[in-house]
């Protein structure tokens, strides 16, 4: 018989609780400029096996089946539990369906609150998805005039997978095109980096983009976008000509 949430929480924890020892700690504070509510923790590494290691016990469930346990983990609350769905939800990403994509805009809204937790979401499950189903890119739009930071950030974000296989590019300067004032730096450092991801496959075309905008585009964003670009290129588009 299949574990349930509950039992699957309750081992989780006790396997947490044995690793919790002060070599596997980190203190993530320091990369962060919000409060934590627990900055110190288990390092990734660590929770990454622990990951590996019971998802094993799923395997034999539906893909369905086991986003439901990762949302019933999101909701207990529990410490590291965020870590595990996600990562049990990039897991089962040969099974997604465009369903999928509603659950795990969910997940955005509900349970991110630092851009760890949005980079492990936006570049893990949702940018999956909207790879495999391009036209999902599209439910992110609204993201880009979102009140909350992290949802415009994702926005971003998570079209860099796509981005990465030379997909989306349209995409990706429409929601730089909207982000491209924002003032909160976790947003620019977002699109930028989404722009940086691009120029692996389209470095002319970012180029010109970053050309056609660098005197609106903030310094962060720049700065970001063109860190792959060649050296005189970079030159170039870091000179003020105004």
């Amino acid at each position: 018989m299949p574990l349930t949430s509950k039992e699957i929480l309750r081992t989780l924890l006790s396997e947490i609780a044995a690793h919790d020892k002060p070599e596997n700690r980190h203190n993530y504070q320091r990369f962060h400029k919000e409060k934590l509510k627990q900055p110190e923790g288990l390092n990734a590494t660590t929770l990454r096996k622990i990951s590996k290691q019971y998802f094993k016990n799923l395997k034999a469930l539906s893909t369905d089946n086991i986003l439901a346990i990762s949302d019933d983990l999101l909701a207990s609350g529990k410490r590291y539990m965020r870590f595990f769905a996600f990562d049990w939800a990039l897991k089962v990403k040969k099974e997604y369906r465009p369903k999928h994509f509603k659950l795990f805009e969910a997940w955005l809204k509900k349970y991110v609150d630092n851009w760890g937790a949005c980079d492990h979401l936006c570049t893990g499950a949702i940018g999956n998805l909207v790879h495999q189903f391009p036209e999902a890119a599209v439910k992110m739009r609204p993201w880009t005039k979102s009140r909350n930071r992290w949802q415009r950030r994702a926005a971003a974000v998570s079209l860099i997978v796509a981005v990465r296989k030379g997909e989306l590019l349209d995409e990706v300067f429409r929601t730089a095109d909207i982000l491209l004032k924002d003032a909160d730096d976790m947003v620019q450092k977002g699109y930028g980096w989404m722009l940086k991801e691009a120029t692996h496959e389209f470095p002319a075309e970012v180029f010109d983009y970053v050309m056609k905008n660098k005197r609106e585009m903030p310094r962060t964003a720049l700065r970001y976008a063109i860190e792959k670009l060649p050296p005189a290129k970079r030159k170039e588009a870091m000179k003020k000509d105004w």
